[in-house]
């Protein structure tokens, strides 16, 4: 297996390859994933500017009600639990750490609907600290399964495998590169294995013709 030879023709693939999300600061960032779950980061983009406009930053969110916060991310999946996720998650953020959000995995899974995939994605693309672990969302699970980098469907058990077979330096840039992949060349349908530049190390090339 490969896996350093994958990862190089990925980056050549998508050398755009980054995250999606809309957001200026690691607090939007932090929201935008949150808000991300079970919806497209397409939706999120759309309902953020209006919700970062009246909800700056912790504080004020904090002071908000989930009901406040409703009309702005109606739009999107998951809206009620969302938002009081939201509300809920920006009052820790200003009573145990001075209103800024925690460079810590530990902290940041603390939070109130913050999980490990969020977390990683607040670690990596926020702060930039990329040896907290692998983000693992729908692409990166079905793309990983289908090279032959790991058989699990949990996204934990997932991650420690990609972990152990993934440089280090690479953890952040390998979920943007498989989430690449998966939009433009892997789907879950109809992927086109023709034109996969990885094709030959994948295991499951061509065998959904």
């Amino acid at each position: 297996m490969d896996v350093e030879s994958v990862i190089r023709i990925l980056k050549e693939t998508h050398p755009d390859s980054k995250i999606s999300l809309d957001f200026r600061n690691i607090f939007e960032l932090l929201v935008a994933t949150m808000l991300s779950a079970q919806s497209t980061d397409q939706m999120v983009n759309k309902a953020t500017p209006s919700l970062f406009a009246a909800y700056p930053d912790p504080q004020t969110m904090a002071d908000a009600t989930a009901e406040d916060i409703v009309p702005y991310i109606k739009s999107i999946g998951l809206y009620n639990t969302k938002s009081k996720s939201l509300v809920k998650m920006a009052k820790l953020l200003v009573e145990e750490h001075n209103g800024t959000v925690p460079a810590s995995m530990k902290a940041l899974t603390a939070l109130p609907g913050v999980g490990r995939k969020t977390a990683n994605v607040v670690m990596g693309n926020g702060f930039k600290i990329g040896d907290t672990g692998i983000t693992v969302d729908t692409h990166v699970t079905r793309i990983a399964n289908r090279i032959g980098w790991t058989t699990e469907k949990s996204a934990i058990k997932i991650e420690k495998d990609l972990m152990r077979i993934i440089p280090e330096e690479d953890w952040v840039d390998i979920t943007h590169l498989l989430i690449s992949h998966g939009r433009t060349i892997c789907p879950a349908r109809h992927p086109q294995c023709k034109s996969c530049p990885i094709s030959s190390h994948c295991e499951s090339a061509f065998s959904f013709q």
